[in-house]
């Protein structure tokens, strides 16, 4: 505020006052009385005028000229807001330091950003998975001692830059988060501007909202300089730049942040400014030494490490696949709800996650005799629906290199072995019992483990009513080949010292 009696200085000596013994002209000096009075009315007027308007703001659309900067304006609400050269003298707290409370730069800590008020500093275990880990029976996996589980939401396509949904998210964050296992997020961004990453964390936070989200959420971009990805000509500060945009739009979505890289990525700024990254954000490293965790017992990266994932080689109970464990250097003492304040729709599973099926249209019968499950899968938790026999017919609909066919049974999806399978649909005439034993065999001497799993019989046959099934034999488990037949697909092996057969297709030559 301005002083008054810097405006109005009236010291008695500087006017004097009126004395009778003065004799004044008062015709010459009417003139100058009323220049000087409207003079002084002038300035009144001024001044109150510009005390008026003192503490308004002109709208960021306005002009910023000179003559404009002092014009009121009053916002929605009808507060009086500052102008911008107002504002940096009267507000305390501002500075050219970017409105940092803190007016000597440099030397405020690193804040690192996250909307969990429950963490903790415990050390966690977890996994991070996708559709690529196919069913993942959680219920297992949190028995294994599973305490969080980072899950793939979702990926932006690295030539279209189509973003999908990873197929099983839902299902996994739903599964995890009922068995007990606090879930985080990751997204596989190849964004190739802030906009970019703007519209990935969004299309994230969207996709999460129904869901117990209480780890973080993590920005994953890996392949960024290879000959096919968009990215390819993009600069470590414009990726950096890409990063914060995503990460500081999933804070203000009301998650907690977290950047993934390897550690060669990271050390020494080698593809990102790490420094400015580990600032404000959740690190997590991969880095896979020969001796894992807990016997190493942290990544020998020298930066920041708030997320360890220390293997890609890990096995887990109830996940079918090799998966990535890591360890966490904080927990959190409950589970989030979810943001929305609704509750997901039960999600099923993506069978076919992590295979590729090439579509066809033919009719098949079973060669013999072959089961037909829910899932492509010989694990327990394939349900067997119906066993075909041969002359039986149904529709195939797809062919996986993995060795399964998919198929139409009553108006139902179901699998099958596709070596089980012929389009040769003319019925095979009724066999004697010892059918089996008349199959010839090409004799070899191979080492060979089952691809999953494969029984083994005592006759090369299933529909043989004396063949049984004596042992069924697990992937990793060696034995010998002595002998095949490639027409009706069987195998002759020693297993324990018997010898026994089982379908060729399942083995793999060691």
């Amino acid at each position: 505020m301005y002083n008054m009696s810097k405006l109005f200085n009236s010291d008695d000596d500087d006017f004097g006052y009126l004395d009778d013994s003065i004799h004044i002209n008062w015709k010459k000096l009417l003139p100058v009385i009323i220049i000087v009075a409207a003079a002084v009315i002038a300035l009144i007027i001024v001044f109150i005028v510009s005390f008026g308007h003192r503490g308004k703001k002109v709208p960021a659309n306005a002009s910023s000229t000179e003559e404009t900067s002092s014009v009121s304006e009053t916002d929605t609400d009808g507060n009086n807001t500052l102008s911008d050269k107002d504002e940096k003298e009267q507000d305390p707290q501002y500075s050219d330091n970017d409105g940092a409370m803190n007016q000597d730069a440099g030397n405020g800590a690193s804040v690192i950003l996250s909307n969990n008020t429950n963490e903790t500093s415990d050390i966690t275990i977890g996994v991070d998975v996708s559709k690529f880990q196919g069913t993942i029976d959680w219920a297992q996996a949190a028995s294994s001692g599973v305490d969080f589980a980072m899950i793939r939401v979702g990926y932006r396509a690295q030539k279209t830059g189509v973003i999908y949904a990873d197929t099983n998210a839902k299902y996994n964050m739903q599964q995890a988060a009922a068995n007990g296992i606090k879930v985080g997020a990751y997204f596989f961004s190849s964004a190739v501007n802030e906009a970019e990453a703007i519209e990935e964390a969004d299309w994230v936070a969207d996709f999460i909202a129904d869901y117990s989200i209480t780890y973080p959420v993590a920005f994953d971009c890996e392949g960024f300089n290879t000959s096919e990805s968009r990215q390819k000509s993009m600069t470590k500060a414009e990726r950096t730049a890409v990063a914060a945009a995503f990460l500081q739009e999933i804070y203000n979505k009301g998650y907690t942040p977290m950047f993934y890289a390897a550690s060669s990525e990271l050390t020494n700024n080698s593809q990102w400014n790490t420094a400015s990254l580990e600032s404000s954000y959740k690190i997590w490293v991969a880095q896979y030494p020969s001796t894992p965790y807990p016997e190493t017992q942290s990544t020998s990266y020298a930066g920041t490490c708030n997320m360890w994932q220390y293997t890609n080689q890990g096995r887990v109970a109830g996940i079918g696949t090799n998966v990535d464990i890591n360890v966490a250097y904080f927990g959190y003492s409950e589970s989030n709800s979810s943001l929305s304040g609704e509750t997901a729709a039960a999600a099923s599973p993506d069978v076919e996650a992590g295979m590729v099926f090439t579509s066809v249209n033919d009719t098949v019968t079973a060669k013999d005799e072959v089961r037909l499950r829910d899932k492509p899968s010989q694990d327990t938790d394939a349900a067997v629906i119906a066993t075909l026999v041969n002359g039986e017919t149904i529709t195939r609909t797809g062919t996986s290199s993995s060795g399964w066919s998919r198929l139409v049974y009553n108006g139902q999806t179901v699998y099958a072995v596709t070596s089980y399978l012929t389009t040769d649909l003319t019925p095979k005439a009724t066999e004697s019992p010892t059918t089996g034993f008349n199959t010839k065999f090409t004799d070899c001497n191979d080492t060979v483990t089952p691809k999953e799993e494969v029984n083994l019989r005592n006759k090369p046959s299933v529909t043989d009513a004396d063949s049984v099934v004596v042992a069924t034999a697990k992937k990793g488990e060696l034995f010998t080949r002595t002998g095949y037949n490639t027409e009706v697909g069987w195998s002759r092996v020693v297993y324990n010292g018997q010898t026994l057969y089982c379908v060729t297709s399942l083995l793999s030559i060691q």
